[in-house]
């Protein structure tokens, strides 16, 4: 078994939180959720971890990938609403992120439903886990038109031609041309709805939509 390695872990910003302990990178992301390097710090730190345990659980390569993404998924929304005194051991003993994390793992293990691999469209390559969190943070926040065009642009790959089709076998009539514009305005929107640090950490941080540029959205349909 070969564990990913994950670029962002070398990454200045990322790089630039190794001294936090456990506790400080947690707290540090329930009160900025407007930034994502402190998650991504602890993907970085844990990932490997994560990743042995759904490995070991029998399932294809492709199928441990997707779990692996879907985990994370879990733990980047149970993290944001975790009370860290509530889910302290006792009064003396601090909460404790490896063990909460292994834990969670193996609830994901034995609960998520894993599809086969045909119908599995995610690619741990294209995307990794946090970066995949927090650009579906950011497409439920552009306007649900442009997120539909941007979404079966990007992850489906479909033509403005075959868009318009659609929306307009669903009422809503667009030429391609239209489509286009949207798209583009939808990805321009939805890099900028993006945490700054992520776009620095997966974009780089001179990296603008540009009219012909692209944003993969990973897909988990």
């Amino acid at each position: 078994m070969q564990i990913p390695h994950f670029i962002e872990s070398n990454h200045p910003l990322v790089k630039s939180l190794s001294h936090h302990s456990d506790g400080e990178l947690l707290t540090l992301f329930q009160r900025h959720p407007e930034e994502g390097k402190y998650f991504t710090a602890i993907f970085c730190r844990y990932s490997p971890i994560v990743y042995t345990l759904i490995a070991h659980s029998g399932r294809s390569p492709v199928q441990a990938d997707y779990l692996f993404a879907i985990t994370w998924r879990h733990i980047y929304h149970a993290l944001g609403e975790l009370d860290l005194r509530g889910a302290a051991v006792s009064e003396t003993e601090s909460f404790n992120l490896q063990n909460w994390l292994i834990n969670i793992t193996a609830l994901c293990i034995n609960q998520a439903e894993v599809p086969p691999v045909e119908s599995i469209h995610y690619s741990l390559e294209a995307a990794s886990p946090p970066l995949w969190c927090y650009t579906q943070q950011a497409l439920d926040m552009i306007p649900p038109l442009q997120r539909l065009i941007v979404v079966m642009s990007q992850s489906f790959h479909w033509s403005e031609t075959r868009i318009a089709a659609y929306l307009q076998a669903e009422g809503e009539t667009l030429s391609p041309t239209e489509v286009r514009e949207l798209l583009q305005t939808g990805l321009k929107e939805l890099q900028k709805t993006l945490p700054a640090d992520i776009r620095a950490i997966y974009l780089g941080e001179e990296e603008t939509v540009e009219e012909d540029s692209e944003i993969d959205i990973p897909s988990l349909l």
